[in-house]
C-alpha cells in the first residue's frame, strides 16, 4: 500500500527556486532587495531608483536613472478604449476587478506582447509600471466624479500618479511619503502574488498573463487586501478608548485581527517599523480622523504585542500601519489594494524575468486520498 507522503499545506517552508533578488529573514525581522537593507533604501533611495534596482540587479548611475525615468514618462498614457472601459465601470465595479480586467486588456494594444524576449520583457516590465499606475489612478478619478487625467511627462512616477488622481499638482510632502511606501511595497520575495505570477509564466505563458494572475491574487484579504481590511477594523473600532475591547472579544471568538501575523516574520516586519514612525509623525500634524484611527493603531499594536507577539510570534506587519497613512493623503480605501499593485509590478517583473533564464514547468503533486474503482450505475438505475 503506497504511504502517505508529508502534505505541505500552503506548500509552507518548501523551496521551489533560488534567486538574489530579495531576501527576507523573517526570524531577525530583516528585508534586503539585492542585498540593500530596506532602512538603507528608505533613508536614501526613492521608488523610481529601486524599481531600476529590481530590474536590473544594481543601482543605477545618474545617465541611467534619468533615462529609466524619462522611459516611464513616455509609457504613462492609456489607450481610449481602456479609458472608456474605466470610465463606464468605476463607479460600481470592485476596483480591484476593474483593474485586474483592464490591466489584462494592454495586450491587445502593446507590438511586444507575445515577444518573449529579454528585452522585450523589460520593455514590457517598465510599461507595465507606468500603465498600472495610470489604470488605478483613472479608476479613482472616474470613482470621484471626475474625468481621466491625462498624464504629465514633466512629473516623476509618483508625483503624477497622485496628479492623475487628484487632478491637481501634489505638495511635495506628499510624493515623498507616497514615494516611501511604494519602495517598501515594491517586492516581497516569493510570496503569494509572486508565485502565482512564477507559476503562470513557467508555462512560457506571456508577461501580460503572468502579471494578470498576480494581480489577481493580490486581491485577496490574506494578501493585498489586508490594509484595507485592517483600515475597516480601525473604523469599526470607532475610539483609542474602545480598542482593549475590541481586541478581546475578537480573540476570544477566535477572528483574525487584519495586520497581525506573517507567514515569514516571527518578529516585528521591518516595513511596519518605518511606516509607524510617520503614523508618531501624524499625531501632531494630521486632521482629527487621522489623528484618531492613529492612536487606535498604536493602541492595538501595544495590545496585541502584550497578548501574543512574543508568546506566539504574531507581530504587525506591513498592512497594519499602511491605512491611516493613506488615510492622511486622502487616498480612498477602495484603492489601497490596486495602489499595491502599482507597487509591486517591478518585484512580479523582476521575479518573472530571473525564472524563465532558468525555466521549469512548476508542476506540484497532490495526494489523492478518495476511492477507485468505482462501479459505473447507469442513469436509469441511480
Amino acid at each position: 500500500m503506497e504511504s502517505k507522503p508529508e502534505i505541505k499545506l500552503g506548500l509552507e517552508g518548501v523551496y521551489f527556486t533560488e534567486s538574489e533578488i530579495c531576501k527576507v529573514d523573517g526570524i531577525n525581522g530583516k528585508l534586503y532587495y539585492y542585498g540593500y537593507s530596506i532602512e538603507t533604501l528608505a533613508e536614501n533611495s526613492n521608488f523610481e531608483e529601486t524599481c531600476f534596482l529590481l530590474l536590473n540587479g544594481r543601482l543605477p548611475d545618474e545617465s541611467e536613472l534619468s533615462a529609466f525615468r524619462k522611459t516611464l514618462a513616455s509609457e504613462r498614457e492609456l489607450p481610449a478604449e481602456i479609458v472608456s472601459v474605466i470610465r463606464a465601470s468605476a463607479r460600481t465595479a470592485n476596483a480591484m476587478d476593474l483593474l485586474r480586467s483592464t490591466f489584462s486588456m494592454l495586450s491587445l494594444y502593446d507590438k511586444d506582447a507575445n515577444d518573449n524576449s529579454e528585452e522585450a520583457n523589460m520593455r514590457k516590465s517598465i510599461r507595465f509600471m507606468s500603465k498600472i499606475a495610470s489604470i488605478t489612478a483613472a479608476i479613482g478619478s472616474f470613482r470621484q466624479g471626475r474625468e481621466y487625467v491625462k498624464p504629465d511627462s514633466s512629473m516623476g512616477h509618483v508625483e503624477n500618479f497622485l496628479y492623475m488622481l487628484n487632478g491637481k499638482k501634489p505638495m511635495a510632502e506628499e510624493v515623498k511619503i507616497l514615494d516611501l511606501m511604494f519602495l517598501l511595497h515594491a517586492e516581497h520575495s516569493s510570496n503569494a502574488s509572486t508565485f502565482s505570477g512564477i507559476v503562470t509564466a513557467s508555462t512560457l505563458s506571456d508577461l501580460h498573463s503572468s502579471i494578470t494572475s498576480a494581480i489577481g491574487t493580490l486581491k485577496g484579504p490574506l494578501h493585498g487586501g489586508a490594509d484595507e481590511a485592517a483600515l475597516h477594523m480601525m473604523h469599526a473600532i470607532g475610539s483609542p478608548e474602545n480598542t482593549e475591547a475590541y481586541i478581546n472579544d475578537a480573540l476570544a471568538g477566535k477572528k483574525k485581527i487584519m495586520g497581525f501575523g506573517h507567514r515569514v516574520y516571527k518578529t516585528y516586519d521591518p516595513r511596519a517599523r518605518i511606516i509607524k514612525r510617520r503614523l508618531e509623525e501624524l499625531r501632531g500634524s494630521a486632521d482629527e480622523e487621522v489623528k484618531n484611527l492613529t492612536n487606535i493603531a498604536l493602541a492595538a499594536e501595544k495590545l496585541m504585542i502584550d497578548k501574543l507577539g512574543a508568546s506566539h510570534g504574531i507581530w504587525p506587519n506591513v498592512d497594519f500601519f499602511s491605512g491611516p497613512v493613506y488615510t492622511d493623503l486622502g487616498i480612498p480605501d477602495y484603492l489601497f489594494t490596486p495602489m499595491f499593485a502599482v507597487s509591486r509590478v517591478p518585484g512580479w517583473c523582476a521575479h518573472i524575468m530571473q525564472y524563465w533564464k532558468s525555466n521549469r514547468l512548476v508542476r506540484p503533486l497532490e495526494y489523492y486520498n478518495g476511492e477507485i474503482d468505482r462501479k459505473y450505475v447507469p442513469i436509469e438505475g441511480r
